[in-house]
């Protein structure tokens, strides 16, 4: 049976009581322009496409402003993990800026192709269909939002559980010119400088540029290159235009490069036949696969270059409808060195090349009325992905056939998929309305997967042409598409101006693929992909407002249905009793409940003094899970979601007495354990852990200087984010485990005219 949740959660559990005693819940599925307050403080948001006090919105969502962000020292979208209740955000493994995200246990572990997020990752209104690039940094940002549960029938494309927004900041109508310097531990230098400027009256430009860089946490002692550092420079630049007073036109683009080296892990066990020691320090390695022959193919390099450029259109064709166009062009490529067993030796190396670009176009008529308002809306997408990889085993193919063995993969999916969707609220009278929406999608995936496996380092692919094929383990095109119809239903009542009460009904649909890992010679059946996920949620909360504070509540329940769980399995391709390869394996788990509840909580105890808590309490439980013909739900778990986690803050503003005004903060958060595969693995699965941060910002008198100083995971906690399981692939017992940042402390100068 599954671990239920203990005493130990009692905390949470008497906050969450408290707060349903003082007032009701959050929820939204909205964007939200938390950067504008009304005259009390509110949060003024747009979720169903209309200004709004986020009271009177009736769904869930958790949003930071930038000068949140600021205040708080958030460096990239990853962090906020620690204070949106039931999500998860972190490095993929192996990787500075690819993004693994989780949100009420529904996500994606991992960034091949063919597997798309189960959470949305939006720019300015624009879908990644890819993680690789997508583990934004904090930089030139307006807000952030974090939208929990199934979005569908309000944005372009369906996300079955959430969405992360990054929303960059309209041009103002005068020159600025602003930036920050900053320094800190691991000699992180890090460098922004933002400017805009008008044309006239009608025309606006403006720029950023991110020179962000620090050294590594550990080291690499086969190498001598740092280990977890950082190397990244990143630039936006727009052009706004507005011919008429109801006319808006935006044209954008962004470009980021990242140099980081290569991300190692660290090894938990000492290896079984070259007996490298376990290292006391969990950021160093000796990881050998950036300088061994095994990734001379892409001459041991590791680079992520990522950008697009997008167009908005904006037409107020009357003051009941707008009109709205958002087309968007991206593409990213990553080179990637990953070392699964973190030696020296080249006992299970891999280089790997990503390569995606995306199409999209969105089509929006908004109308609002006294007392009807909605959106209408049809997206299109054009999607390809294609991952190739070698896994070379140095050792075990020497110990037994005299050269290493490699195993090449190359696969892609490719992606053409277009919906339409609606979202319509009606109010009935002022206390109470009721909302009905829906979206038709129809997702085609076609797939082109070769694999193959060769005696000698490296395949042909990545350049040895003397590679000795052996075995054609997959090699095949295929084709499918998936239809889906999505509705969503709403009531929402409001007994007076401070109170909110709703409940709601959404479907959540994630298309099928193909796993470019799967070998269709040994399982015939992965031709056929794996199937579509579907997920009902069904949520009610309520909001309340005091003064300038506001305590949310949201209590769901989500049904969940063919899960999509990835996992990775070492196979014989030979027959004997070696493993000298793995295969995809991708399990449309039967069924699983996740149910939970949901605080966030801003009380305003005195002028300038804040308290923050917000938390979740979640029962993820796998119902129905077919291996072999067997159910073996109880033996499983869902990934990367912990069964309780909190955030408790403070923020005191004031006067300083030598001039301008203080800002401090501080917070401490705390995440249950988390099992990173659906089956526990104790030596890479995360127990209990709390993180302390802190952070003093001074601002001048005129706003036009800021100093500050951030400290992050003050008690220099030491906790994993993810990790490789390969015990019996390769001859080392190849677990790796990759963690965290520890103890950091960041000065920042900051200046804007």
């Amino acid at each position: 049976m599954r671990k239920r949740i203990t005493v130990s959660h009692s905390a949470m559990a008497v906050a969450l009581v408290l707060g349903a005693m003082v007032t009701p819940a959050q929820s939204a599925k909205a964007q939200v322009e938390a950067s504008e307050n009304d005259a009390d403080g509110a949060i003024v948001v747009t979720a169903r496409r209309r200004e709004e006090n986020l009271l009177d919105v009736p769904m869930a969502v958790s949003a930071f402003s930038g000068e949140t962000l600021t205040n708080r020292g958030v460096t990239n979208i990853s962090e906020i993990a620690q204070a949106a209740p039931s999500v998860t955000i972190e490095p993929s493994r192996a990787t500075n800026s690819t993004l693994t995200a989780f949100i009420r246990g529904v996500g994606q572990q991992d960034p091949l192709a063919g597997f798309e997020p189960g959470v949305a990752i939006y720019i300015d209104d624009i879908y990644l269909a890819r993680p690789q690039g997508a583990l934004l940094d904090v930089y030139d940002v307006e807000r952030v939002e974090v939208l929990r549960g199934p979005q569908g029938s309000l944005y372009g494309r369906n996300a079955v559980g959430g969405a992360i927004k990054y929303v960059t900041r309209r041009l103002g109508p005068d020159p600025e010119f602003s930036g920050r310097i900053s320094y800190g531990s691991y000699d992180q230098i890090d460098v922004v400088a933002k400017g805009s400027v008008p044309i006239g009256d009608s025309v606006r430009i403006g720029a950023a540029i991110a020179s962000l860089n620090r050294d590594g946490y550990g080291t690499n002692f086969t190498t001598g290159q740092d280990n977890y550092n950082k190397d990244l420079i990143a630039v936006r630049g727009s052009l706004e235009l507005m011919p008429s007073e109801n006319i808006f036109i935006r044209i954008s683009g962004d470009y980021t490069d990242d140099d980081s080296n290569p991300v190692a892990g660290y090894r938990p066990f000492p290896g079984a036949v070259s007996g490298t020691p376990v290292l006391s320090n969990f950021f160093s390695t000796f990881a050998g696969a950036a300088t061994n022959p095994s990734t001379a193919g892409i001459n041991g390099q590791n680079e992520v270059e990522a950008g697009g450029i997008n167009g908005l259109l904006e037409w107020e064709a009357s003051d009941s409808v707008t009109l709205k166009s958002i087309t968007a062009w991206r593409k990213d490529r990553t080179f990637s060195v990953i070392d699964f067993d973190s030696l020296a030796v080249d006992d299970f190396d891999a280089p790997v090349i990503y390569r995606n670009e995306q199409f999209s176009q969105e089509l929006q008529l908004l109308y609002q009325s006294d007392k009807l308002n909605g959106v209408f809306g049809f997206y299109y997408l054009d999607a390809k992905a294609s991952n190739d990889f070698d896994v070379v085993l140095g050792q075990l193919g020497r110990a037994f056939f005299g050269a290493p063995l490699t195993a090449f993969t190359g696969g892609s999916v490719d992606t053409s998929a277009w919906s339409i969707f609606g979202d319509l609220t009606y109010d009935f009278t002022d206390q109470f309305s009721a909302t009905i929406g829906g979206r038709y999608t129809e997702d085609k995936r076609t797939a082109d997967i070769f694999r193959a496996s060769y005696l000698g380092t490296g395949s042909p692919a990545f350049g040895n042409a003397t590679a000795i094929q052996t075995a054609v383990t997959s090699d095949y095109e295929a084709s499918r598409t998936f239809k889906n119809f999505s509705p969503r239903v709403l009531v929402n009542y409001k007994p007076d101006d401070d109170v909110n009460l709703y409940a709601s009904y959404s479907r959540g649909f994630k298309a099928g693929s193909f796993d470019p890992r799967g070998s269709n010679f040994s399982s015939p059946e992965v031709v056929n992909g794996y199937e579509p996920e579907i997920l009902d949620s069904f949520e009610a909360g309520v909001k309340t407002r005091f003064g300038r504070s506001y305590v949310n509540i949201a209590a769901f329940y989500s049904d969940y249905k063919d899960l999509q769980v990835p996992g990775s399995l070492p196979i014989d391709t030979d027959g004997d009793g070696v493993n000298d390869d793995f295969v995809g394996a991708v399990t449309n788990a039967g069924k699983a409940t996740i149910k939970g509840i949901e605080l966030e909580a801003n009380i305003e105890v005195a002028p300038g003094l804040t308290f923050i808590a917000n938390g979740s309490l979640l029962d993820p439980e796998y119902k129905r899970f077919i291996v072999n013909g067997i159910d073996v739900a109880d033996m499983r778990r869902i990934q990367n979601t912990p069964d309780f986690q909190s955030f408790l803050g403070v923020n005191y503003n004031t006067d300083f007495i030598w001039g301008g005004t203080i800002n401090f903060f501080g917070s401490w958060s705390h995440k249950s354990s988390i099992t990173q595969f659906e089956t526990p693995v104790p030596a890479i699965d995360q127990p209990a852990y709390d993180l302390f941060d802190a952070a003093v910002t001074w601002t001048s008198d005129d706003g036009h200087w800021t100093l500050a100083v951030q400290g992050k995971n003050l008690s220099n906690e030491i906790y994993r984010t993810s990790g490789y399981n390969f015990p019996t692939l390769g001859l080392e017992n190849n677990i790796t485990v990759f963690h965290g940042p520890p103890r950091t402390a960041t000065f920042t100068v900051g200046f804007r005219f």
